[in-house]
């Protein structure tokens, strides 16, 4: 049996390990083993795992090898390493969910559903990732458990909350992970470390067994090197659950089979408006570039973009106040400052304020939904700049001094807020990537997957491989 070290498994797509595990030209023992040997090596630069999960790893891996040995086929994703944010229930492992309060909870007694589905696929679970703080977080910092470090460049920003999911993916250290988007968690690291990220439509992935933030806001989703990756994990995690009582009850949708029709057929517009203001000329360059590739001319104005991100702080805000109520009355000195602050403010909002922000939710929604009848996807920057500095607590927009942490988010809290599919993809400048939105109607991620993977051809988007200094 050749030895995996013919494989980069840095840089290895997903598909490529299944595609070189299913021909037998490795085992799943020796891309897990390989895998585990990195992030030893690497995982001390990046602080993208808490934790590893290597016995479990292993014995999947050799139950795959044994199943490929009695030549019984292999499912899609089989060998394929992944990790999950530690939101995500791991049987045995406490749900940290980025929290010093939680080391003190019992270990979750089963996956989430999503592990369990990706599991189904041939996918081996590797172990748990850094996030922000119960994903109250656009920067990627805990002060419990240390920042994640972009793998561009160490002394910068992954973004948050997934900032270990991206750190982990744009570091080499697995192909595929898994992250959680109430208002911008997956698509702002993935765009500040230069990958490939989905939040899906809300209600399309199931969330059982995740720990919360937002219920009414609240997406899962993965991270991925291409998008061909993202299209196979999102297509085996798709399913209805009733464990999740938002789950859409739809049938499964593959995406992976189409995602060479391209944006053939496709009416696209770049969003105008507030999407044009306070952006760096890098987020500006990245999203010309991408038009510019896909002939895009066409300009569209998303109706009260600004005031949905108001009203998306309100009920973000205030859900997550309720949900800790009881942790912030007990332990407040065990939350980071900055997080408790905003959760106490956010309990405190009054009721007749949330109503009205849910009243505009459903105004705006379908002011926003009216827009597709014009178009079938709208392109949009990711964030306002690439990656900030670790620390970093202020940057200009349109000539302010804002907080880095609270408006990373700007322009993914508007799109989030009624629950559009969105494929974030990196455009890769120099010295840093930075991303562009591409989102589509309700359930049409098919769509936004076809856009990005037409933009990957075309050599305009793609991740790239970065030089870190220490291991390779």
């Amino acid at each position: 049996m050749p030895e995996t070290a013919a494989i980069d498994l840095a840089w290895s797509t997903a598909a490529d390990v299944a595609a070189t595990v299913a021909a037998g030209s490795s085992t799943a023992e020796n891309v897990v083993e390989a895998t585990f040997a990195r992030i030893r090596r690497r995982n001390p630069l990046l602080n993208a795992f808490t934790a590893i999960i290597e016995e479990r790893a292993l014995a999947r891996a050799r139950a795959l090898d044994e199943a490929g040995a009695r030549h019984e086929g292999l499912p899609p994703l089989a060998g394929v390493p992944f990790a999950v944010k530690n939101l995500f229930d791991i049987a045995g492992l406490t749900t940290l969910a980025g929290a010093k309060i939680s080391r003190d909870a019992p270990p979750a007694r089963g996956d989430a559903t999503i592990i369990r589905r990706l599991e189904a696929a041939g996918a081996i679970l590797v172990g748990a990732l850094n996030m922000g703080e119960y994903a109250y977080d656009f920067t990627g910092e805990n002060v419990h458990y240390g920042p994640s470090h972009n793998p561009h460049d160490l002394e910068r920003m992954t973004g948050g909350s997934s900032g270990g999911s991206a750190a982990a993916v744009a570091g080499g250290l697995v192909p595929l992970a898994l992250g959680s988007d109430t208002n911008g968690s997956i698509r702002v690291p993935a765009s500040l470390c230069g990958i490939f990220g989905l939040k899906p439509t809300y209600g399309r992935l199931s969330r059982a067994r995740t720990f919360p933030f937002v219920a009414s806001l609240d997406h899962v989703g993965p991270l991925a090197r291409n998008t061909r990756d993202l299209a196979l994990a999102y297509d085996a995690m798709q399913g209805y659950d009733a464990e999740d009582p938002v789950c859409g009850q739809r049938p499964t949708e593959p995406v992976a089979p189409l995602l060479d029709r391209g944006s053939e057929g496709l009416r696209l517009a770049v969003a105008g408006g507030y999407f044009r203001t306070g952006a760096f000329p890098e987020a500006q360059t990245a999203l010309a570039r991408v038009a510019a590739a896909l002939r895009v001319t066409d300009e569209i104005e998303i109706p009260e973009a600004k005031r949905a991100r108001a009203a998306a702080y309100v009920i973000t805000a205030a859900e997550g106040g309720t949900l800790h109520l009881g942790r912030l009355r007990t332990r407040g000195r065990d939350f980071d400052p900055a997080v408790r602050d905003r959760l106490i403010a956010g309990a405190m909002i009054p009721a007749a304020h949330v109503a009205k922000a849910q009243k505009f939710r459903r105004w705006y929604r379908e002011q926003v939904l009216a827009l597709f009848a014009k178009v079938d996807a709208v392109l949009a920057p990711a964030t306002p700049c690439p990656a900030p500095l670790i620390g970093q607590q202020t940057f200009v927009l349109d000539g302010v001094e804002l907080s880095v942490r609270a408006n990373l988010g700007i322009y993914t809290q508007p799109i989030s807020f009624i629950g559009l599919p969105v494929a974030a993809v990196p455009v890769p400048l120099a010295p840093l990537p930075i991303g562009v939105q591409i989102i589509a109607a309700p359930w049409r991620e098919d769509v936004a997957l076809r856009i990005a993977h037409a933009l990957e051809k075309l050599g305009v988007v793609r991740a790239n491989k970065p030089s870190v200094k220490g291991g390779k």
